[in-house]
């Protein structure tokens, strides 16, 4: 990895060991993989510099990605408030990525830090697409069955998340009791990676950019539900079978 020639020495060194200790790219979509994780590495290399804790980089992260659902549920959609909204989130992604990093990087990571990560991702996932909802019923001129999209993305989400989360659960207990390479471990393909990128909440992040322009920003939007709808349902059948298979 590069780093440029005037950066502090702590500042390159964390970004140098940052690049040697990356999470598994298993099952990650190509804006989490490709873009995500090295914003958030540089964050965490300037947040490390900075003698912050993974705490305060999550509280950092909790404030942007909040700030941007207030706004999208307060305020008229207008071209200003979309790249708002647009640009919080995707840094609030970012250091949501960071301070997973920076515990890694220092050996800070905690099952009190786990969790509050976990539910600061619970909670913005819970009510970014109420925001939605509220937005379109607010201001946009639709009638009141496309307001069943927004319910519907937050319904798929939510147990997406939370299944998600318990498969990973269930696989480090029983990595830990059995000490075994399981199906969910390893590295996912690139082209996996694009395959899926319309569940990348980094997309989603972009998505606010259309806001002001309500036909386009309603017809991504719900083609993002559907797309992310089918994912769910292979999803689901694919990790019940992974872990029927431990029996």
């Amino acid at each position: 990895m590069s780093t440029r020639a005037g950066a502090p020495p702590m500042y390159r060194q964390a970004l140098l060991d940052l690049g040697g200790s990356q999470k598994t790219s298993k099952g990650a979509p190509a804006y989490s993989r490709y873009v995500n994780r090295r914003l958030g590495r540089y964050l965490a290399a300037a947040a490390y510099a900075r003698g912050m804790t993974p705490n305060q980089v999550t509280f950092l992260s909790a404030v942007c990605t909040f700030s941007a659902i207030l706004l999208l549920a307060l305020h008229t959609p207008e071209l200003w408030t979309g790249l708002v909204i647009a640009v919080l989130l995707a840094l609030g992604y970012a250091l949501d990525s960071a301070d997973g990093q920076l515990a890694r990087l220092t050996g800070t990571g905690s099952p009190a830090g786990e969790w509050l990560d976990h539910v600061v991702d619970a909670v913005k996932i819970a009510t970014l697409h109420v925001a939605v909802l509220l937005c379109w019923w607010q201001h946009y001129d639709v009638g009141d069955l496309w307001l069943l999209v927004p319910l519907l993305f937050q319904s798929v989400v939510t147990v997406q998340f939370f299944a998600m989360i318990l498969t990973d659960q269930l696989r480090r207990g029983r990595r830990r009791d059995h000490g075994t390479l399981l199906q969910g471990d390893g590295n996912s393909s690139p082209l996996y990676a694009l395959t899926v990128l319309p569940t990348d909440f980094g997309l989603m992040c972009l998505l606010f950019v259309l806001l002001w322009l309500p036909p386009a920003f309603i017809t991504v939007y719900t083609l993002l539900a559907l797309a992310n709808t089918a994912f769910l349902v292979l999803a689901l059948g694919k990790w019940y079978r992974e872990v029927r298979a431990w029996n």
